[in-house]
């Protein structure tokens, strides 16, 4: 196995002023770019990608940047950045706040999806992209992509809205609140600590999962053994309990729980309505082609809700991939993917 290269770090040389009143006086931004662009800067394809992953989009969404497929690297240029609030590199909780020399925790200022999309803007800027061919975002990349698209509509050839939305909903906002509630809940929360709050994320992460795949994805691939069948199987042995168990403990191996609240915090604020007439005026913006999809079981954005967004934007095709993996969909069916997006970028 080849080893996942290092991203590329950014330094802005300005702060960064926050929509909600605050400011990063430092700003640095990790990033990852696959094949090469073109003389005439025209090949370029920017991923924004969802709540824990990281810029290195051939490591979380596989067989999508590979010859033959939608983010071909021999075809296309394709940029991701991981977001603001991350933990993988760009500026956030666990960076150092050059005021007080230690590093912010639970004093980090709050974000919008729209500062996200600031610091995309300012790396475009930094990269020379003036223009994007394609600006392709799932779940919160979603938020970032479609937030992007309408703040600057004329810099994009076309968008893809996978399993995402216009406006964070009540259901989206709860699931949040309730991973929130979790994280809170545990007692070391808010202590100046890398590792505060892990038992809280674990439950989080347990909590969200849920979401994430739904009953059928859990019935398909969490199963007791068929020899257990005839028996009463202790909680520890039960394949759905000890999944929960683990991918709360795996989260905790790679994140950290300040990273996760304020990004969830960034979900709820988003509406790209927001001070600009509302949803219908702002989509009015999007003169592009835009495909959005969604997954026949994804209970967090659903069929009907993608279908309604496709029908507020201007010339916006819908199409549906059918699974069994709920949201988390996007990131098992790469093959549809590919037949869907391969022709459509």
């Amino acid at each position: 196995m080849t080893q996942a290269p290092a991203p590329k770090l950014y330094r802005h040389a300005h702060p960064l002023k926050l929509e909600l009143g605050g400011e990063l006086p430092r700003l640095e931004i990790a990033y990852h770019t696959y094949g090469k662009l073109n003389s005439a800067k025209s090949n370029v394809v920017w991923v924004c990608h969802a709540l824990t992953a990281n810029s290195d989009v051939a490591d979380w969404w596989p067989h999508t940047v590979e010859t033959g497929c939608f983010l071909d690297p021999e075809r296309w240029f394709v940029v991701c950045a991981n977001i603001l609030g991350s933990h993988y590199g760009t500026t956030g909780p666990l960076s150092v706040n050059p005021s007080t020399g230690i590093p912010y925790y639970g004093t980090f200022p709050a974000l919008t999806i729209r500062d996200m999309v600031a610091a995309h803007r300012l790396l475009a800027s930094h990269l020379g992209i003036d223009r994007i061919h394609a600006l392709v975002g799932s779940s919160v990349g979603g938020f970032q992509t479609i937030e992007w698209a309408v703040t600057e509509p004329e810099r994009f050839n076309r968008l893809v809205l996978i399993a995402t939305a216009a406006k964070a909903s009540p259901w989206t906002i709860a699931i949040d609140e309730t991973q929130r509630m979790a994280i809170e809940a545990d007692a070391t929360y808010g202590q100046p600590r890398a590792d505060a709050g892990m038992a809280g994320l674990a439950a989080a992460r347990a909590i969200g999962l849920l979401t994430y795949r739904g009953g059928a994805g859990y019935n398909i691939t969490q199963q007791d053994l068929p020899e257990q069948e005839n028996s009463i199987i202790d909680r520890s042995a039960r394949r759905a309990c000890t999944y929960q168990q683990y991918q709360g403990e795996k989260l905790c191996r790679r994140y950290n729980a300040y990273s996760y609240v304020t990004i969830l915090n960034a979900f709820d604020t988003h509406d790209v309505g927001r001070n600009r007439g509302g949803l219908s005026a702002a989509l009015a913006r999007l003169s592009m082609p835009v495909m959005t999809i969604g997954l026949t079981t994804d209970m967090i954005f659903t069929t009907s809700e993608m279908r309604a967004l496709a029908e507020m934007i201007p010339g916006a095709t819908y199409d549906e991939i059918d699974s069994e993996f709920g949201h988390d969909g996007f990131l098992v069916e790469h093959r549809k993917l590919n037949r869907l997006l391969t022709s459509f970028i």
